[in-house]
């Protein structure tokens, strides 16, 4: 009988899926990430549900919407009395190994590098991943870093070494010994670039060289203007962030190409190997990046360069390669999809939809539309920015509860969402359709669409600990 197959599940940090060669980035420099395209199924319409740091990982561990898991903003500690991906896998009999940026046990607001929050004890707030543990909760240096195993004592990679050329150091030393195991293995690589700061002393020299001169002027959708009132601290530019906007795009491919080139030591490293055919290799992200797009930077919101991630995944002989799939594909789908391809048992209760006839090539049932969900700032107990959304092949639909503001876009005709359809009246029937549709996943959710600080008064203990959300009272 054929052992089960690994799954190598690989996660670099605000890597926007239109900044990838293969996506059609002719100033991207991503061979590595290209060729494995050609040997992928790529997820053309792949969205985050909720495109910023912790609510995606939430969603994808839980196989739920963020009001369902109730991590709504980031810097949050997440309830762990939940059944999540590491669990099943763990009794499934697999060796599960995370490395990386966790974001889902801190309690306070900043204070990263205490190890009361960067150390997660061995325990239920690992949410299952019962293996090797070589990870810290957050932090976005790529030099000077550090690691925790199972002692609040923090392992320092060095000085002068780069955070993600040591950690798909400890990758490649796992995948090495997992390989020799009659036990299947399972495991999550999260690196920290392309996230901010896109400063040259944050990435090696040798990547940034060859950015140094690049031109990255500014989209077609670029606002001089901060996107008001809709905007809070972390999507504000000021003018000196204006000004710095050219070198922090060079900063971002820089890195970009950074992660592309450990991406091919990682696979070069599974492929030397015999485990590589029977191993589901998955590269995604957990957000886009705005750059000034629509008048904003970084995430949490439902345009594009947001929430369009990269989604492909390998497995050598039975998911078809080099071929595309359109679906409407998000986070909480990732879940069923993967466990259904590994043959796991599966949660009742997931949100997400197993959509793994897709991956195999197969036709079948498909989400309508996905569904996109922000609770709030991205990290503070602040009002006046919650939205939802959904996005099919076509179109995005998104509303602002502070002032009712509706959009729709035509992302086919419109690519840089420029004109909002909501007034024009040839657009009415898809408008109306697209209302009654979110309408109904929200009642079916039970999202009420609080204000941001509702959820801090009602979901946690009145510290930034999750003891309930929409669907759930979470047991002590």
């Amino acid at each position: 009988m054929q052992q089960p197959p690994n799954l190598v599940y690989v996660f670099p940090d605000q890597l926007r899926c239109r900044s990838l060669g293969y996506s059609g980035d002719a100033q991207a420099i991503t061979p590595n990430i290209d060729r494995f395209a050609a040997q992928s199924m790529n997820f053309t319409n792949a969205v985050a549900s909720a495109p910023v740091c912790t609510a995606y990982r939430a969603s994808l561990l839980t196989g739920k919407y963020t009001t369902s898991h109730g991590m709504v903003i980031n810097g949050l500690r997440m309830n762990p009395n939940q059944r999540c991906f590491g669990h099943i896998l763990t009794e499934a009999g697999y060796h599960t190994g995370y490395i990386g940026k966790w974001h889902l046990y801190a309690d306070e607001l900043g204070n990263h590098h205490d190890p009361k929050n960067s150390f997660v004890p061995r325990g239920p707030h690992r949410l299952g991943f019962d293996g090797e543990w070589m990870a810290y909760n957050f932090h976005h240096e790529n030099y000077g870093t550090y690691y925790h195993r199972e002692s609040p004592d923090k392992l320092f990679y060095g000085a002068d070494v780069y955070e993600p050329d040591a950690q798909t150091d400890l990758a490649i030393d796992f995948i090495r010994r997992a390989a020799h195991s009659r036990q299947p293995f399972a495991l999550f690589l999260s690196w920290g670039p392309p996230h901010d700061p896109w400063v040259p002393e944050n990435v090696p020299q040798r990547f940034w060289e060859l950015f140094k001169d690049a031109a990255f002027p500014d989209p077609p959708n670029y606002q001089p203007f901060n996107d008001e009132p809709y905007c809070d601290d972390w999507a504000r530019l000021s003018e000196k962030d204006r000004a710095e906007l050219e070198a922090w795009r060079r900063g971002y491919y820089a890195q970009v190409t950074s992660i592309d080139w450990n991406f091919g030591r990682l696979l070069s490293a599974l492929d030397a190997g015999d485990t590589a055919a029977n191993t589901i290799v998955v590269f995604t992200s957990d957000h886009g990046e705005m750059f000034g797009a629509h008048g904003r930077r970084a995430k949490n919101i439902f345009y594009d360069e947001a929430c369009r991630i990269p989604l492909l995944i390998r497995w050598p002989q039975r998911i078809p390669a080099d071929s595309t799939c359109d679906i409407c594909l998000s986070t909480v789908d990732l879940m069923p999809t993967l466990g259904a391809l590994l043959q796991t048992p599966l949660p009742a209760d997931l949100e997400g939809m197993d959509l793994s006839h897709w991956a195999l090539g197969q036709a079948g049932p498909e989400p309508e539309a996905a569904l996109m969900q922000i609770c709030g700032a991205t990290a503070a107990w602040e009002d006046g920015h919650e939205w939802r959304a959904l996005r099919d092949k076509r179109y995005t639909y998104a509303i602002y509860r502070v002032d009712g503001q509706e959009l729709l876009f035509d992302n086919q005709a419109d690519p840089y969402q420029l004109k909002n359809l909501v007034g024009d009246a040839e657009h009415a029937p898809v408008l109306a359709k697209f209302r009654a549709m979110l309408q109904q996943k929200m009642t079916a959710l039970n999202d009420s669409f609080e204000a941001c600080t509702w959820y801090r008064d009602h979901w946690t203990d009145g510290e930034r600990n999750i003891i309930r959300s929409a669907t759930c009272e979470f047991a002590p």
